[in-house]
């Protein structure tokens, strides 16, 4: 069943969806080569903690930590541990959640530490950039689509357009969101047969595209979480979070909304009562 939120249950998910940017904001800041992942961890506690929210990651299905953090091969769900340590030219994709209210935000970024091998950090951040802008992409068909599969298409034309084309990861999905973190309806990242979900006002869906440097088979850990490619070589991941409503779409962590990363597909976001 897909739920169909409110303009005030859109605006809690704002609320919550902003401790989320807040905590990107923080590592974008403060990460650094020789930290390790643990440390980040914690620090997404902290900002977690400051805005009287939890992380609805830790505890989800027994998950161990506060937020996912995938460096280099690893696809997805990595486990922030005292054992990993950040290195120079490393690609780390940072999934962060909060529950605040009942409400619940999740969105992802990924970055390329400094100070690496310069053909190595410019293979990464090429990934980054595509995967970064794949979700855009998917964002706009949001706005203009007519179904929830306009969304992977948009996404799966857009990968395959570049060369050398990145894979698609087909096994992990968006969803949607709201009294759960993972609700109806499935957000695929490519083109499929169904037309699925029709688009609606009051949806609210996470968008999040993860492409690999090679191909997109994967192998899951004795861990039962951390994912990594099968073929050694990188992924990325990124995910935002996007409320559709009666007057247009507004990307819940983003401060503006999405407005500076939507002008160039003629998409304007409509804010609620911030």
């Amino acid at each position: 069943m897909i739920n169909l939120r409110s303009e005030a249950d859109i605006l809690g998910m704002r609320q919550a969806a902003l401790v989320v940017r807040a905590i990107h904001d923080d590592l974008r800041t403060h990460v650094r080569a020789g930290m390790t992942t643990a440390q980040v961890d914690q620090r997404a506690k902290a900002v977690l903690e400051a805005h009287g929210a939890v992380s609805n990651f830790y505890g989800y299905y027994d998950y161990p930590a506060q937020t996912c953090i995938s460096v280099n091969n690893t696809v997805v769900h990595g486990i922030p541990s005292e054992e990993e340590i950040l290195a120079p030219g490393d690609l780390v994709s940072f999934d962060c959640g909060a529950l605040l209210n009942g409400w619940n935000g999740d969105s992802c970024f990924s970055i390329v530490l400094p100070g690496g091998d310069e053909k190595t950090m410019a293979a990464r951040q090429r990934l980054s950039d595509i995967t970064e802008e794949s979700m855009w992409v998917g964002i706009a068909a949001m706005a203009t689509g007519k179904f929830v599969s306009d969304i992977g298409a948009a996404i799966d034309d857009f990968v395959v357009a570049q060369d050398p084309e990145p894979g698609i990861v087909e096994e992990f999905t968006g969803h949607g969101i709201g009294r759960a973190m993972h609700e109806d309806p499935t957000v695929f990242n490519y083109r499929t047969r169904g037309r699925g979900p029709r688009l609606k006002a009051g949806m609210v869906l996470c968008i999040e595209p993860i492409l690999t440097a090679g191909s997109q088979e994967n192998i899951t850990l004795a861990d039962g979480w951390t994912v990594k490619t099968a073929d050694g070589k990188d992924a990325c991941h990124w995910e935002s979070q996007i409320a559709k409503h009666a007057g247009g779409i507004w990307v819940l962590n983003e401060p503006d909304g999405g407005a500076a990363r939507l002008a160039k597909y003629g998409v304007v976001p409509v804010p609620l009562g911030d």
